[in-house]
């Protein structure tokens, strides 16, 4: 099935930031197919950022969610705001609007809808769809699920790699222990949403000592800030002080550990796109560096590793048959990341 070259195309994914670096792929495929057409996204607040300066899109629009919005929003004011941007971008009389969620969400539907374009494309089987792609029965990575869109357009061909673009860096914070010398930055990632995700601090800290021992190389701790308390953002600050306080504690020489707490998207990916390896659970900092061509060690707990795993980088997947990280040893985690070495560039200093 082929569709009329579209003049506007719109892809809506509003979900999580993974969800959203999956779709890169396909947004490339359709800005190399259509170099003329005006291709634009909308997404929330909480994802944006992973389209910031993506050059294959022409504008992003964005939405605040309710349970997203800033202690000076009010919800009258967020949804006023959201009813212009639907009324300006159902006055550009959009083409195609591509719902790029891989489950059927008959409200976004709806939405598309009232932009009034010719064409929704989505997936699930409902007549609300001018083209419906059914759900996928082949355990397709999520990458390869979304871009079955492009088959519409006669899009051929296996996904790209997805595509994260790094603002300027920040300043990098003092490190513990030396941090000179021509060797890569290491990225540990310690925070992760779902209980069974979570690595203990004495094992990111035992596995930071190791690969120190083993070569010296310079790493950069990376967390969310907070309080593990908080009910609304739980953080990893007492966690982070744990690890660096065992770091060095069984070597001679003090492994150069820079600390990197993130409060925002912007700031992870920048923070992100000054290592070249990254050691993390699977999660949305994991698809991020993978958009940004990092080698992965993946620590996966209860989630699907073939749909979820690194897509267009090298990677190793670590996961255990009970489906808990706290399950995975300091020593699989030293021998998965031993693997990828080759695969790790050289610094340039």
């Amino acid at each position: 099935m082929s569709l009329a070259p579209p003049r506007k195309i719109l892809v809506v994914r509003r979900d999580n930031i993974g969800d959203l670096v999956c779709t890169t792929p396909l947004i490339a495929a359709l800005r190399q197919r259509f170099d003329q057409a005006w291709i634009g996204a909308l997404v929330n607040s909480y994802n944006a950022p992973v389209l910031d300066g993506n050059p294959d899109l022409d504008e992003v629009f964005v939405y605040t969610k309710a349970k997203h919005r800033a202690g000076d929003e009010s919800l009258p004011g967020i949804l006023w705001r959201r009813l212009q941007m639907m009324r300006r971008l159902r006055a550009m009389q959009i083409d195609d609007v591509i719902i790029a969620t891989t489950t059927p969400q008959p409200r976004v539907v709806r939405l598309a809808r009232w932009l009034a374009p010719q064409r929704v494309i989505g997936f699930g089987n409902t007549e609300a769809l001018d083209v419906a792609l059914p759900l996928d029965d082949a355990g397709r990575h999520e990458v390869e699920d979304v871009f079955r869109v492009a088959s519409v357009y006669g899009i051929e061909g296996a996904p790209p790699a997805c595509r994260v673009i790094a603002a300027s860096a920040v300043a990098p914070a003092p490190t513990l222990g030396p941090g000179s010398g021509a060797y890569p930055t290491i990225g540990i990632h310690i925070s992760a949403r779902k209980p069974s995700q979570r690595w203990p601090a004495e094992r990111f800290a035992e596995l930071i000592n190791t690969l120190a021992a083993q070569g010296s190389p310079r790493f950069m701790l990376l967390w969310s800030p907070g309080d593990d308390d908080n009910p609304l953002h739980p953080g990893d600050d007492a966690k982070a002080r744990e690890v660096l306080a065992r770091v060095g504690a069984s070597v001679t020489a003090r492994p150069a550990v820079e600390a990197r707490p993130t409060q925002t998207l912007p700031e992870l990916i920048a923070a992100l796109a000054e290592c070249d390896a990254l050691i993390c659970a699977d999660g949305g900092a994991m698809h991020l560096a993978a958009g940004l061509g990092l080698p992965i060690v993946c620590l996966f707990g209860n989630s699907g590793a073939a749909r979820w795993h690194p897509w267009g980088v090298s990677y190793r997947v670590l996961q255990k048959p009970s489906l808990e990280v706290g399950d995975i040893t300091v020593a699989e985690a030293v021998a998965a990341f031993n693997a990828l070495r080759a695969d790790i560039p050289a610094p340039s200093a």
